[in-house]
C-alpha cells in the first residue's frame, strides 16, 4: 500500500524514512529546548534564519505607504495592515515554495544579509540589513530603513522551542520597534510584539505552522492593536485565522475589528468613531504577488555573507545532494566551534560588526508600559551602529 502525508510518515522521502523516524524519537525524549538538535536532511531548509527578516517587506508599497497617513489615527492602521501582510511571507512561504515547513539552517555566529527593495513609483529605496548577534541561543538582529520615507524598522529575534503533544512550541523571544520620523516633526514609534508558533503535522513529516495567543502593536501616539491569532486547532478552526481590535487610549468611543485569514484576507467588520476605517472594507490582501528582497551574487559577496557561507549546503539540499549537504553543514559548525575555543583561549570575544547590545530597550519599556498585557515589563534590544555601515 502506498504511504500518504496523512499516514505516519507519509510525506517523508523513503530513503529518509530511518532519519525521520530517529527525528522523532528524539524529539519526544528531550524535555527543554529544541534548538540545538540536528534535524534530517530531508527537512532542512536552504535558506538560513539571517533571510528571515526579508520577509518583513516582501510588500515594501505597504510599508512606504505607512508614510502617506494623513493623522496618527491613520498612520496607526496602516502599520498595522502592513504588519498583517508580512505574517504570509514569515509563516506559510515556505509551506508553497517547498511542499512543507522546513527548519531553517541556523547561522553562525556575525553571520551577515545584505539586501535591498529598488526605489518603484516614488516609493523610495529600503535596504535591509541583517547580522547573527548570538549563537547560543541563536538571535537574529536587523535594521531596515526607507530613508526617504523617513521610516526604520529595527529589532531582534530568537526562540525558545519544545515538544508536547505532537507539536513542535515555539515562543519567539524579541521584539520590532517601528519609527517614522519626518523633519522637523516628533517622532512616532510602534512597538510590535512576535506570536507565539505551534508547528503541527511533525507525524506525517510534513510540518506547518499555526499562530497562537496574542500580539500587540502599540504606538507611542495612543492606539493599540491587539491581535488574536486563533488558527486552526484538531478539531474545530479555520487555518490561520486572525483577529484585530485597534482602540485608542484618547478616545474611549474608537473601535476599529479586523477579521478573516492572514495568509489571504481580511476585512473590517465594524467601525466605530474612526475617521479612516469603513465597515465591510477590505483590510488586507496578500493573494497578489510578492516582492521578494534583491541581493547581490553570491560570486561578489563576501566570505561572512549567508549565501556564500551555506552556498554548498543549500545547493546540496536543492538538489536532493543530502550526503554533501550534510557533510558541509558539519564541516561549518565544526570551524565555528574551534573559532570559539580559539577566541576563548586568546581571551578576544567576538565583536559584532553592526549592533551594540543594550540591556534595557527604552522604547520598548515605555511602550510597553502603554496598556495592560502578560508581556514582560523590560528586554533588551540591539541598536545599529551606522558608522559601522
Amino acid at each position: 500500500m502506498t504511504s500518504t502525508p496523512q499516514e505516519e510518515g507519509g510525506a517523508v522521502p523513503p530513503s529518509q524514512r530511518s532519519g525521520w523516524a530517529a527525528f522523532i524519537k528524539s524529539l519526544a525524549s528531550v524535555s527543554g529546548d529544541l534548538y540545538s538538535m540536528t534535524a534530517p536532511p530531508f527537512i532542512l531548509s536552504p535558506v538560513s534564519l539571517t533571510e528571515f527578516p526579508a520577509y518583513w517587506l516582501e510588500r515594501p508599497d505597504l510599508f512606504a505607504a505607512i508614510s502617506e497617513g494623513v493623522d496618527a489615527e491613520d498612520r496607526a492602521l496602516r502599520v498595522l495592515s502592513w504588519f498583517i501582510s508580512t505574517l504570509k511571507g514569515q509563516y506559510t512561504s515556505r509551506n508553497e515554495k517547498m511542499g512543507s515547513e522546513k527548519k531553517p539552517l541556523n547561522p553562525v555566529l556575525g553571520e551577515l544579509f545584505y539586501g535591498n527593495w529598488p526605489d518603484m513609483n516614488g516609493r523610495g529605496e529600503t535596504k535591509l540589513l541583517v547580522e547573527q548577534v548570538s549563537h547560543h541561543p541563536p538571535i537574529t538582529a536587523y535594521y531596515i530603513t526607507n530613508e526617504s520615507r523617513h521610516l526604520t524598522l529595527q529589532g531582534h529575534n530568537a526562540q525558545k522551542t519544545q515538544f508536547s503533544s505532537g507539536s513542535i512550541l515555539v515562543k519567539q523571544v524579541g521584539h520590532a520597534t517601528l519609527t517614522y520620523h519626518p523633519p522637523g516633526k516628533e517622532a512616532e514609534k510602534y512597538l510590535i510584539t512576535l506570536p507565539r508558533l505551534r508547528i503541527d503535522g511533525i507525524w506525517y513529516g510534513a510540518p506547518y505552522i499555526e499562530l497562537t495567543d496574542n500580539g500587540y502593536i502599540q504606538s507611542s501616539t495612543g492606539y493599540l492593536s491587539t491581535l488574536e491569532y486563533k488558527g486552526k486547532g484538531y478539531f474545530s478552526g479555520k487555518a490561520h485565522s486572525i483577529k484585530a481590535t485597534f482602540t485608542s487610549l484618547d478616545n474611549p468611543r474608537l473601535s476599529v475589528v479586523v477579521d478573516g485569514q492572514w495568509d489571504t484576507v481580511t476585512k473590517i467588520t465594524s467601525s466605530a468613531a474612526s475617521k479612516h476605517a469603513k465597515g465591510g472594507a477590505t483590510f488586507t490582501d496578500v493573494t497578489t504577488p510578492k516582492e521578494e528582497v534583491t541581493v547581490a551574487s553570491v560570486e561578489s559577496q563576501g566570505e561572512w555573507e549567508t549565501r556564500k557561507i551555506w552556498e554548498k549546503v543549500a545547493n546540496g539540499i536543492r538538489t536532493g545532494d543530502f550526503d554533501t549537504a550534510s557533510k558541509e553543514k558539519t564541516r561549518i559548525e565544526n570551524e565555528q566551534r574551534q573559532r570559539r575555543k580559539d577566541e576563548a583561549t586568546a581571551g578576544t570575544p567576538w565583536q559584532l560588526k553592526h549592533f551594540i547590545h543594550v540591556e534595557v530597550d527604552p522604547d520598548y519599556a515605555s511602550l510597553a508600559g502603554m496598556f495592560k498585557s502578560n508581556i514582560v515589563p523590560t528586554e533588551d534590544c540591539y541598536v545599529y551602529k551606522p558608522d559601522a555601515a
